[in-house]
């Protein structure tokens, strides 16, 4: 473990100085791409350096005491290396937690689609709450939400909804969202007040870069055509909305969402190079398949992971057994006692050998 530590410190060091060259501001991807290797490193880096300078101090304290007549000299010297000891074994455990693999996707932003499943307009309904509780989560954590595509219902529920969320973490904090998310409740739309089972799936996708997924132009099929929804200077006449066929693979991206068919054609090709990406990893990683059905992975998008049961006013995550009677809260965005103790899992599950 020595050696690799010393590795990782020594590549910290040396992206630290390639970021002072002049040269490296002309190259923004590239730029980019280091920035995000040296925050990558950084915390191992920074806990490396206090141990190696906690297992300096024990040796330094037990070799003075070694020729130190003072009985009180001795003593303090020996407290002082219990407690470099004490500090050099608690970075040793953190050493160990941060070079677990990590997800190479953990720190990138991500693409978030929230279709409405089985309960007709009331899964619709449901599926704009998880909009709105996810949108109040990124203004909690200060991430930027962008909506892409939507498609609404007739009682102002969605359909389906495409969005963005930009911000540090996103990813690593919302791929734990990816699922069937079910509810129960007593619908708006029922007279006799009984209580239904609806649900909506989500799905969350690392974005990704243009330089990592390529995409030919001629395997695309552009169509345009005039956006829907609640009108506008530009909606409903202008050819602005969007929808992008890969023809080798069948996948489609609508967006509509902007006045401008460039900006409309931008967004669609992100969420198209995303869904690629995902569809590249999953080839890449049919063997640990198994892995990524677990309970803090990607989950497995076929089956619940989640119950929001407003008569209990509780809200149930069944890959880690936890319940919450946060109902309110949860809706509302505050989604970390539901996301910290799913992080705490798979850390555990990788502590434990479960890691592939």
């Amino acid at each position: 473990m020595a050696q690799r530590l010393a590795g990782i410190q020594e590549r910290f060091e040396a992206i630290g100085r390639e970021l002072s060259e002049p040269g490296v501001a002309w190259d923004p991807g590239h730029l980019e791409r280091l920035g995000r290797e040296q925050a990558r490193l950084r915390p191992v880096a920074v806990a490396f350096a206090g141990w190696q300078r906690a297992d300096a101090a024990v040796a330094e304290a037990l070799a003075l005491r070694e020729h130190e007549p003072s009985a009180e000299m001795v003593a303090f010297l020996e407290e002082e290396a219990q407690q470099q000891t004490a500090r050099r074994d608690q970075l040793e455990q953190e050493l160990q937690r941060l070079l677990l693999p990590a997800d190479p996707d953990a720190d990138r932003d991500a693409v978030v689609e929230i279709r409405a499943g089985t309960g007709g307009e009331e899964a619709a309904l449901f599926a704009a709450e998880l909009f709105k509780m996810y949108t109040r989560y990124g203004e909690r954590r200060r991430w930027l939400v962008e909506m892409l595509d939507h498609s609404p219902s007739e009682a102002g529920g969605f359909k389906e909804v495409v969005f963005e969320v930009h911000g540090a973490g996103a990813y690593r904090r919302l791929r734990f969202e990816s699922g069937v998310h079910r509810v129960q409740r007593v619908p708006v739309t029922e007279t006799q007040g009984r209580r239904h089972t609806s649900a909506a799936s989500v799905v969350v996708l690392p974005e990704v870069d243009e330089v990592e997924v390529e995409i030919a132009e001629e395997d695309l099929k552009v169509d345009v055509f005039r956006s829907t929804g609640p009108g506008g200077q530009s909606v409903n006449t202008t050819d602005s909305a969007v929808r992008i066929t890969h023809l080798p693979t069948g996948l489609v991206v609508t967006c509509q969402d902007e006045k401008s068919q460039h900006k409309n054609k931008a967004k669609a090709l992100r969420v198209l190079r995303s869904r690629l990406y995902d569809r590249l990893q999953a080839e890449r990683e049919e063997e640990l398949r198994e892995v990524r059905r677990s309970m803090v992975r990607h989950g497995d998008r076929s089956e619940k992971v989640r119950t929001y049961n407003f008569h209990e006013e509780r809200v149930t995550d069944h890959r880690i057994d936890l319940k919450l009677h946060q109902l309110a809260r949860i809706l509302d965005g505050e989604l970390d006692p539901l996301i910290e103790p799913l992080l705490a899992a798979e850390q555990a599950r990788q502590l434990g050998g479960g890691a592939a």
